[in-house]
Order: C-alpha cells, then sequence, then structure tokens
C-alpha cells in the first residue's frame, strides 16, 4: 500500500490587476487600516447591505452574536466561555471572512508588515531605498487567521518567539529582529489570532500575552524589542476549566475587552436546523427520526444523571443522526438481494428503531455523575424512549390510530427490526385506515416510497408501545415484535 501524504493547502492567486508597486498602491487611492478598523468598517458594510455576517453559525443570533458585533465594533479582543460542543471554534473562525479580501504586504515579511506601515528596522530602510518603487505583494484574508490549541507544553517561543543561536553566530546583534524566531502570535501580525482552551495554557505562558493585549508589542528574553503589533487576539475556554483544570490569570482576563457566553441551542427547532446543517448523512433520516434525535440530545443535556458542567455536545446530535443513517444503510446493503416488489433493491431510509444503536455507540461523548456508573446505557435507553414518546405525542396526538392497534388483536403480531425490509413490513400490516393522515401529519403525505411508510408505520408501532397501548416483545434473533396490549 502506498504512502498518504496530506494534501498540500491551495494558496489564492492574487488578482492581477491589485497594484504591483507602493507608488501604484498610493494613486489606487489605498488607506492603511488597523485590523479592527478593518473589521469594523467590513462588519458595518455588511450590516448595511443585509449581507449574512456570519454564515453557517446557528441558534446564537439575538444572544452570541449581537455581543460578538458589540465587540468587534468596540475593538475588543474577546474570550468565550461556553461548554464543549457549543460552536466556539467555528464562530471564531468564521471572523476572518469579515476582513478584507486581499491586503498589500511587503514580500517575504513574516510579520506581514503593511507597505505603508513597516515595522522593522530592515524593513523601514527598504521603504525608504526603494520608495514608489517597491514591489508589493497581496495576502489573502485565509492567510491572515492564526490558532493555537492550548496545551499545559505550549512554550513562549511557539507563541511569541525565541533567539536563533544560528544567526547570532551568523554576526548579527542581540536585540537585532533579525536574529528572532518569531512564533505564532507575531506571524500573525494584521489578523486574527485566536487560543482555544486557553485556561489550558500554563500560567507562566498567559503572562507572555500580557503585553500582546495591552500595549501591543512583544517582548522576546527580556531585549528591548519594540515590535507594535496589529491583531484581533480571540480565545476560548470552558466554564469549568476556567476555574478548576486551569484558570485565566487575572490581568489577563483583565485585558480581554469582551467576556462572552455562549450555549446550546435554546429551543428544538435550532437543534434540529443544526443537525440538518452540520450531519453528513449517507441515508434518508425522515423528518420525524430527527426529532426524536434532537429531542433526545435535549434529554440528556438536562438528565440530573448527566453532569451538567462538562455539557453535552452538540456532535452528540450530530453523530447520532449520522449512526442512524448508517444503520439504514447497513439495512439497505444486506437486504439488497432481495430486492423490493418493484424489482428494485432496498432504499436506505432510517427508523426510528435504527436509534436503538446509539445509546451504546455515543455513551463515550457523555459525563454522568458518579453515582450512575454501569448504568449509563440504561439511562440513555429510558431518554430515549422518553424522546420518542414526545415526539409520537407532538405529532400524532388526537388522531384515531385504532387501525394500528387493530393490526394486532386476536393474538396477531407485527415484526420488525433492523433487517426486516420495508417490503415485509408493510406486507404484515396491509392497508391500515388511519395511515394516510399519519403520513400527512409527517409531512410524507405526497407519494411516499415504501421505505418512508414502513419507517412510519414503525414509528407508530413503537409510539403505541410507549404511551401503552401495544405490546412489545424483542426475539434472540434481535427481531421487535409488536402485538397485545401494552
Amino acid at each position: 500500500m502506498g504512502r498518504v501524504t496530506a494534501p498540500t493547502p491551495v494558496i489564492p492567486v492574487s488578482p492581477a490587476d491589485l497594484p504591483g508597486t507602493l507608488g501604484a498602491l498610493r494613486a489606487a487611492g489605498h488607506q492603511y487600516r488597523t485590523v479592527k478598523q478593518e473589521l469594523r468598517d467590513n462588519l458595518l458594510a455588511r450590516m448595511r447591505s443585509g449581507e449574512t455576517r456570519f454564515p453557517g453559525i446557528v441558534g446564537y443570533d439575538d444572544t452570541v452574536l449581537p455581543e460578538v458585533e458589540r465587540a468587534l465594533l468596540a475593538g475588543h479582543d474577546m474570550v468565550l466561555l461556553g461548554e464543549r460542543g457549543q460552536g466556539k471554534t467555528r464562530l471564531i473562525r468564521s471572523l476572518g471572512a469579515l476582513l478584507d479580501e486581499w491586503t498589500p504586504v511587503l514580500p517575504g515579511s513574516v510579520l506581514n508588515e503593511h507597505p505603508m506601515h513597516p515595522l522593522t528596522p530592515a524593513s523601514r530602510a527598504q521603504v525608504a531605498e526603494a520608495g514608489d518603487e517597491l514591489p508589493i505583494g497581496w495576502l489573502h484574508r485565509s492567510m491572515r487567521y492564526g490558532e493555537k490549541l492550548a496545551t499545559p507544553d505550549t512554550s513562549v517561543g511557539d507563541l511569541i518567539g525565541d533567539v536563533d543561536p544560528i544567526r547570532i553566530a551568523q554576526g548579527r546583534t542581540l536585540g537585532d529582529p533579525e536574529t528572532i524566531h518569531f512564533g505564532l502570535v507575531p506571524r500573525t501580525n494584521r489578523g486574527i489570532f485566536a487560543v482555544n482552551e486557553l485556561p489550558d495554557l500554563a500560567e507562566r505562558i498567559q503572562v507572555a500575552l500580557l503585553n500582546v493585549l495591552e500595549e501591543r508589542d512583544i517582548q522576546v528574553r527580556g531585549y528591548q524589542l519594540r515590535l507594535p503589533l496589529d491583531l484581533l487576539l480571540v480565545a476560548s475556554a470552558n466554564p469549568e476549566d476556567y476555574t478548576n483544570r486551569g484558570r485565566i490569570i487575572t490581568p489577563l482576563k483583565d485585558r480581554f475587552g469582551a467576556e462572552i457566553r455562549t450555549h446550546y441551542p435554546v429551543d428544538l427547532e435550532l437543534e434540529l436546523a443544526l443537525i440538518r446543517q452540520e450531519a453528513h448523512l449517507v441515508a434518508e433520516v425522515p423528518e420525524h427520526v430527527l426529532e426524536v434525535l434532537a429531542r433526545f440530545a435535549r434529554a440528556v443535556r438536562e438528565s440530573p444523571s448527566v453532569d451538567p458542567r462538562s455539557g453535552v455536545s452538540a456532535r452528540f446530535a450530530i453523530a447520532a443522526a449520522e449512526t442512524v443513517a448508517g444503520a439504514a444503510l447497513r439495512r439497505a446493503g444486506l437486504l439488497a438481494a432481495s430486492g423490493t416488489p418493484e424489482g428494485r433493491p432496498e432504499a436506505a431510509v432510517a427508523r426510528v428503531g435504527d436509534a436503538v444503536s446509539v445509546t451504546s455507540t455515543l455513551r463515550g461523548k457523555v459525563e454522568f455523575e458518579s453515582g450512575e456508573e454501569g448504568r449509563e446505557t440504561e439511562i440513555l435507553a429510558h431518554l430515549l424512549r422518553t424522546a420518542t414518546a414526545e415526539t409520537f405525542r407532538a405529532h400524532l396526538a388526537g388522531l384515531d390510530l385504532s387501525g394500528f392497534t387493530a393490526l394486532v388483536e386476536d393474538g396477531a403480531a407485527i415484526e420488525t427490526g433492523e433487517l426486516v425490509s420495508a417490503a415485509e413490513l408493510l406486507r404484515q400490516v396491509g392497508t391500515v385506515p388511519g395511515l394516510a393522515k399519519v403520513l400527512d401529519r409527517l409531512d410524507l403525505g405526497d407519494a411516499p416510497t415504501s421505505e418512508e411508510a414502513a419507517a412510519v408505520v414503525e414509528f407508530v408501532l413503537e409510539g403505541l408501545h410507549l404511551t401503552r397501548r401495544l405490546g412489545k416483545d424483542v426475539t434472540d434473533s434481535g427481531r421487535t415484535v409488536y402485538g397485545g396490549r401494552g
């Protein structure tokens, strides 16, 4: 097997019509702006045009995003506080879209220096010598974002920089910027730099960021080196880590202009919207099944058996939807040989019974209270049943479902399960009075496929069982048998 290599990142090529010299840049009327001025101007322009400011961010329109916008307009560095899986990193990365698409730079400058605002002595001398004939380059906004996941082994050299002994040996003097190998923060000059999980950064390393946030310069090993940096610094932290596992030192907290709390989706519709946007589904998952999973995630989050301090990530519901889709695709693959009455292969459509597998595969995503050890799967299974019953009541309450309960009168039974085809399930139920109204309630009334109809039938049977109107048993072979009274 050949060696697998990582794909080479694509660096955008600057358009040919951009100025190529400092003189042409001035003639084009370009004005130097700081990063925070640039973000403010572009954010205001989007507000005035009605353009989406933060595409892909779900559930924060009325809460978090207004606070972020106020911080950007005020020119504040910010720290986002929230439990895991609340989209903090996604939100931080979306800020880069508010930068100008292209910005002028001095070619070869590791500090991304602006031709009209050079920082180092060498760059200032270069600009003074060449004047308007100075060649300039252009940097795309995708290259103006830097990020570091804070870990206990992160050093000052990683973030700020360190003296390069080889350059010292070549004859340069200490304190000369040319002797320094710059770290991630100065290399993101004129951009946005993010520190994820800031409390995990050792306190002595956090001290190195104090000057960056307030004086906007850096210090390397105590040498007098004043390089005024131009950047927006954003950090993320879990509130629990904020006080326990690690902490943000008080002087650093004081230097952030804004502290913004994130949260999980506040209502069911937002939870569903997030799943629809983020889940990569390999099979069709009907809306009522997605709703069961969204209610399930919210029930887990609110359960007293789950540690509220760690939170239940939005990735939990997303992974659940992907798992259910995978189960549907597996069934379709295993039943491919038998086909359907129409002579086509079984289509991959998820059913509510496919959700049972998530209680075991996703329990590692949930932190339970210490007293619940050994009962994790049992707790999740109970919450999944509760979510299914709530979804059943929400959509089918008040509907006459006697046609379904009549199917199992006189000792008859209906078998379904992971490897029961749609054709087999529909053959067992035949023509059911009231099925058309159920399909309509679940927005599948316009000529549903046999697989979609089977998914609805199984949902109704499970809902009737959970509301104690139908009995249920699981055979040794894994099939589910509905029959008798609940």
